[in-house]
C-alpha cells in the first residue's frame, strides 16, 4: 500500500518577513523611490533642457541665418525661350520645391508653412523717373522679385493685389507690382505709379504698382531673409569719394510674372527659401542636424539638389555656425552639471549602503541564529534577495514612472538605466553585505570603539591610493578646467566627492584626540552626564566613518552647487553693470547733442531714481601728437563729470571708489585740468601735459589719478576731466542710481530728450544672460542637487543615529531605573550626539569652503552664466563662497541630531523602562 507524503507547512518566507516588520520594508521602498526618481530624472531633465535648447536656438535665430537658401540661375541663353520662361513659372518653381522638401537628409526637415520660393533681381536697376526722391542727387537703385503667396504673408492696405492678366512672357513689356508701406512712404510711390525698366531688346518693361501691402509677420523668413522686401535702405555709392547715398528698395511682383525679368538686364535668379523645422528634433539629433547640414551644403546631399533644381544650384545657410555654438555651449556646461550629478549620486550610494548596513545590524542576531541552525550562506542570500526584490523592484519602477510623466520629450533608455541601476545596487549589496557578515562564526571579542581604534595597513593603503586620485583630480581640474575637449572627465567631476572622502577619513583619523582631551577634566566632575557623554561618544564603533563620508559629501556638494548659483548671479550682475554702467542709463549712441535741463529734473522725479550723474561722453577723442605720447595711442574716450556725484554713483553701484578728490578745484592758473585716467592709458601718456581735441574745443590735461574701472564706459583707454568749462557742462549720458527705477517714465523722458536718446536698465540687461533652456535647465539642476545633497545628509544623520538607537534606549532605561532625571536623559542623549554632528558640520564648512578655493580656477561659468546679452561684454565667471549653502545644510545636521536626540529621550520617558530591560531583548 503505498502511502502519499504530506509536505511540512512553512509559511513563505517573504511574506512572513513583511507580515513581521512592514515598516522597514516600506521605508526602503520610500527611499528606493526617492532615489530611484532623481537617478531616472537627472538624465532625462538634461536631455529636456537640451531638446529645448536645441528648438530655441533653431526658431529663434534670425531667418538670414537659420534658412536654408537654394538659389540657382535660369537656363543659360543657348536653351529654347520656352524652356526658359517655362523654369521661371510659379508651377515649375513649386514642384521644385516639394522635391527639395523631399530631398533633404534626416534630421534635417523643412517648415512648409514658413518656407518661400520665387525668383528675384540679384543686381539693381537704377530708376530714372523723375518723381522719385534722389538723397545727394543720386536716383534711387531698384531691385525685382516674385515671391510665392504674397497675399498669405501681408494685407493690403491700398489699391488692389497685383495680378498676370496674360501669360507672361520674355515679350512681355508690362507687369503689376506691389510695394510695402514703408517703401511706398520713402519713395513716395502709391497705387498707379509706374517705374520703367531697361531690357536687352530695347523697349522697355513697365511695371506699375497697383498696390499698398503690409508684412503680416515682419520677423519671418518671408520678409527677414531680405530687407529689401519690406524696407527700403540708403545705401553709400561705394565708387564716390565722397559720403553719397541713394536709395535701394524691392518691388514685389505677382507670382507668374517671373519670366518678364529674363528680358531685363538685372540678372535674374531662382530662389527657394526652406525654413528648417525644429519640432520634431530632440537632443540627441544635434550632430546629426550638424552633418546633413554639410552633406546638402558641400556633400551628396546637393548634387541631388542640382539634379532637381539646375546644374548650378548652390544652397547657403548658417544653420551649421547656430549647430557649432549650441553644440559649444553644450560642451562648456555639461561637465560642470555632471559635476552636481557625481556629488549627489555619490551622496545617494554612501545612504543607501547605510540602510543596508542598518537594516543587517537590526537582523545580526536574527541571520547568526539560522546560521547556527544550519542556515547555508546561499539560501540566506536568495531569501534576503527576494525580501528586498519586493520592496525595490516596484519601488524603482514608481520612481521610473514618476520621472517620466515629471520630465517630459526625453530619452527614455538612459532614465530607466539610471533607476535600474539603483534597484540592482539595493537588491545586490544589502543581501551581500549582510550575509558576508555571517561567513564565520562570530563570537563575542572586545570592542570597536572610536577611541581606541588603530587603522589597518590595508586600510591606510586604500587611504593613501584615495589621497592620491583625489589630488591627481583637484591639480587635473585646476590645470585643465571643467572642459576636456571630449566631454565630461569622471575623475575631474569626482573632485569635490574625492575632497570630501579624504577629509572624512583624515577626520575619523583625528577624531579620538578631541575625545579624549575633553574626557579627562569631565571625569573630575562631579555630574555623570558629561562623562557619560563623551564615554558613549568614544565607543561608538570605528566603522563610522560612512555616515561622515555620507556628509561630507553631501555638504560638499550642496555649497559646490551654491557656489556655482552665486557664481552665476555674479557674473550676471558684474556684465550687466558693465554694459548699462548703473541702474539706468539714457543715452544717444554716438550723439554728441546736449540732454536738456528740463529733462534731467524729469528724470530726477521719476519714481525709484534716488541718484543720478549727468555726464559728458566723447568716444574717439583725438590725442594731440607729442614726443610723450607714443604711436599708438591716438585716441581715448573723454568723459566729464561732476566729481561728487559720480563718486556717489560709482558708491551706489559697488564700483571701484571715484577718487573725486584728485579732480578737485578744476583747472589750475596755467589751465590744466586733472585727469583721472585708465591704466593702460595713464601708463602711454605719462605725467605730462597733454591736449585732447574735444567737441567742445582742445583742452589740456594731467593725469592726476589712475581707475581701473568707471561706471560711464566700458572702454579700457577713458579719460575723466572735471565738467568745469562750459562746453564740457552739456550732458550728452544720464546715469541712474535707485533701487527699481520706472522704466516707463524713464522711456517718456528719454523720448522727450530727443528721438537717439534710449533707455537701458541693468535688470533688463542682466535679463538677457538667461533667456536660454539650457541655462535655466542647468540652474534647475543645480538647484535640485542642493535640496538633494542638503537632504541625503539629513538622512545620514538620522540613519547614524537610528543605527544605535536601540543601545540608547536601553542604557537611558537602566539609567533612569539608577535615578537619572528625564531632563538629564536628554541632556545625556544630546551630549552624545554632539560630537559627531559637530564633527560632520564644521567638517562639512571647512571642507567646502576649501573645495571652493581649490576647485574655483578651474571651473568656468562663463558658458552657464553669459550665454545671452552683448558679445562684446567680458565673459569671465568663477566660483564664489556661498555662506548660506555652506552654512544651513550644516546647522541643519546639527540640528536634526540634537532633535532626534530629544526626542527619543522623550519618547523613553513616557514608556517606562520595564519592557526595555527585559533580559535578552535588544529591541
Amino acid at each position: 500500500m503505498r502511502t502519499t507524503r504530506v509536505p511540512a507547512a512553512c509559511a513563505p518566507w517573504v511574506r512572513t518577513r513583511l507580515r513581521t516588520a512592514p515598516g522597514i520594508s516600506a521605508a526602503l521602498a520610500v527611499l528606493v523611490l526617492l532615489t530611484a526618481f532623481l537617478a531616472a530624472a537627472f538624465p532625462r531633465a538634461v536631455d529636456a533642457y537640451e531638446t529645448r535648447a536645441l528648438r530655441h536656438d533653431v526658431t529663434t535665430a534670425q531667418p538670414g541665418q537659420s534658412v536654408l537658401e537654394v538659389t540657382t540661375p535660369p537656363p543659360a541663353l543657348g536653351q529654347p525661350a520656352a524652356v526658359r520662361e517655362r523654369a521661371m513659372r510659379e508651377d515649375a518653381l513649386s514642384r521644385a520645391g516639394k522635391a527639395l522638401v523631399g530631398t533633404l537628409p534626416a534630421p534635417l526637415r523643412a517648415d512648409v508653412p514658413r518656407s518661400s520660393y520665387g525668383v528675384h533681381t540679384t543686381k539693381p536697376v537704377v530708376a530714372d523717373e523723375p518723381w522719385l526722391p534722389r538723397p545727394d542727387a543720386m536716383p534711387p537703385q531698384l531691385g525685382y522679385a516674385a515671391p510665392s503667396a504674397l497675399a498669405a504673408h501681408s494685407t493690403l492696405r491700398s489699391g488692389r493685389w497685383p495680378v498676370v492678366r496674360d501669360e507672361v512672357t520674355l515679350e512681355s513689356r508690362e507687369v503689376e507690382a506691389a510695394v510695402t508701406e514703408e517703401t511706398a512712404a520713402a519713395l513716395h510711390m502709391r497705387a498707379g505709379s509706374t517705374i520703367t525698366v531697361p531690357t536687352q531688346r530695347g523697349k522697355p518693361l513697365t511695371v506699375r504698382i497697383t498696390g499698398v501691402v503690409t508684412p503680416l509677420r515682419p520677423e519671418s523668413g518671408y520678409w527677414a531673409v531680405e530687407p529689401l522686401y519690406r524696407s527700403p535702405s540708403l545705401v553709400r555709392d561705394p565708387g564716390s569719394p565722397t559720403p553719397v547715398f541713394y536709395w535701394t528698395a524691392t518691388l514685389l511682383l505677382p507670382p507668374g510674372a517671373g519670366p518678364a525679368l529674363l528680358a531685363t538686364m538685372s540678372e535674374p535668379e531662382l530662389y527657394w527659401r526652406l525654413a528648417p523645422d525644429a519640432s520634431h528634433l530632440a537632443a540627441s539629433d544635434a550632430s546629426r542636424l550638424g552633418t546633413a547640414v554639410a552633406e546638402v551644403e558641400n556633400g551628396p546631399g546637393l548634387l541631388r539638389l542640382r539634379d532637381i533644381a539646375g546644374p548650378n544650384t548652390t544652397l547657403t545657410t548658417d544653420l551649421d555656425a547656430i549647430l557649432d555654438a549650441q553644440l559649444g555651449m553644450r560642451a562648456a556646461i555639461d561637465p560642470v552639471v555632471t559635476v552636481a550629478a557625481v556629488g549627489t549620486g555619490a551622496v545617494a550610494v554612501v545612504v543607501l549602503l547605510m540602510t543596508g548596513g542598518l537594516i543587517g545590524a537590526r537582523r545580526h542576531h536574527e541571520l547568526a541564529l539560522l546560521r547556527s541552525r544550519g542556515g547555508s550562506l546561499r539560501g540566506i542570500g536568495r531569501r534576503l534577495l527576494a525580501e528586498t526584490a519586493v520592496a525595490v523592484l516596484p519601488a524603482a519602477a514608481l520612481g521610473l514612472l514618476l520621472a517620466v510623466l515629471l520630465v517630459p520629450e526625453a530619452r527614455f533608455p538612459p532614465a530607466a538605466a539610471g533607476a535600474a541601476v539603483v534597484a540592482a545596487l539595493v537588491c545586490v549589496v544589502l543581501p551581500l553585505r549582510t550575509t558576508l557578515h555571517h561567513r564565520r562564526p562570530l563570537l563575542h571579542g572586545a570592542r570597536d570603539d572610536v577611541a581606541n581604534a588603530r587603522p589597518s595597513r590595508r586600510r591606510t593603503v586604500v587611504e593613501l591610493t584615495l589621497l592620491v586620485l583625489a589630488v591627481g583630480a583637484v591639480a587635473a581640474l585646476r590645470r585643465r578646467g571643467t572642459t576636456t575637449g571630449s566631454g565630461a572627465d569622471l575623475l575631474v567631476s569626482a573632485a569635490p566627492v574625492l575632497v570630501g572622502l579624504i577629509a572624512a577619513l583624515v577626520l575619523v583619523r583625528l577624531y579620538p584626540l578631541p575625545l579624549r582631551l575633553a574626557s579627562r577634566p569631565l571625569a573630575r566632575l562631579r555630574g555623570a552626564v558629561g562623562f557619560l557623554s563623551l564615554a558613549r561618544a568614544g565607543r561608538a564603533s570605528s566603522s563610522s566613518t560612512l555616515p561622515l563620508l555620507a556628509l561630507l559629501v553631501a555638504l560638499t556638494t550642496a555649497a559646490f552647487g551654491g557656489s556655482v548659483l552665486a557664481g552665476v548671479a555674479d557674473a550676471r550682475d558684474d556684465a550687466s553693470l558693465r554694459a548699462v554702467g548703473a541702474d539706468a542709463r539714457i543715452s544717444g549712441e554716438g550723439a554728441l547733442s546736449p540732454v536738456p535741463e528740463d529733462v534731467i529734473d524729469r528724470v530726477r522725479a521719476v519714481d525709484g531714481v534716488e541718484d543720478l550723474a549727468a555726464v559728458r561722453i566723447e568716444y574717439g577723442t583725438p590725442l594731440a601728437a607729442s614726443r610723450d605720447v607714443r604711436s599708438d595711442t591716438k585716441r581715448a574716450t573723454l568723459v566729464a563729470v561732476e566729481p561728487e556725484s559720480y563718486a556717489r554713483l560709482a558708491r551706489a553701484t559697488g564700483l571701484p571708489a571715484f577718487p573725486a578728490g584728485a579732480l578737485a578745484g578744476g583747472a589750475g592758473p596755467d589751465g590744466v585740468l586733472p585727469a583721472v585716467a585708465s591704466p593702460g592709458l595713464a601708463e602711454r601718456l605719462g605725467d605730462g601735459r597733454h591736449t585732447v581735441r574735444s567737441q567742445a574745443g582742445d583742452i589740456t590735461v594731467r593725469i592726476a589719478a589712475v581707475l581701473a574701472r568707471t561706471s560711464a564706459v566700458g572702454d579700457p583707454g577713458f579719460l575723466i576731466v572735471d565738467a568745469t568749462a562750459p562746453a564740457l557742462r552739456k550732458p550728452t549720458t544720464l546715469l541712474i542710481s535707485g533701487a527699481a527705477p520706472d522704466p516707463a517714465q524713464l522711456h517718456a523722458a528719454a523720448l522727450d530728450a530727443g528721438p537717439e536718446y534710449a533707455v537701458r536698465t541693468r535688470s533688463a540687461e542682466r535679463g538677457t544672460f538667461a533667456d536660454t533652456p539650457m541655462q535655466s535647465g542647468a540652474e534647475g539642476i543645480y538647484g535640485a542637487a542642493i535640496v538633494a545633497g542638503a537632504g541625503y545628509a539629513l538622512l545620514a544623520v538620522l540613519l547614524s543615529l537610528l543605527q544605535t538607537a536601540p543601545e540608547r534606549t536601553t542604557l537611558l532605561a537602566g539609567l533612569r531605573t539608577m535615578g537619572l532625571t528625564t531632563r538629564q536623559g536628554r541632556r545625556l542623549l544630546a551630549f552624545e550626539a554632539m560630537p559627531q554632528a559637530l564633527l560632520a558640520a564644521f567638517g562639512g564648512l571647512l571642507v567646502g569652503w576649501a573645495t571652493i578655493v581649490l576647485l574655483a580656477p578651474g571651473v568656468d561659468l562663463a558658458a552657464l552664466a553669459l550665454a545671452g546679452g552683448d558679445p562684446g561684454t567680458p565673459r569671465t565667471a568663477s566660483l564664489r563662497v556661498d555662506l548660506r549653502s555652506l552654512a544651513l545644510p550644516a546647522l541643519g545636521v546639527v540640528v536634526l541630531a540634537a532633535a532626534v536626540a530629544g526626542t527619543q529621550a522623550w519618547w523613553v520617558s513616557r514608556r517606562g523602562s520595564i519592557r526595555e530591560l527585559r533580559a535578552g531583548d535588544t529591541r
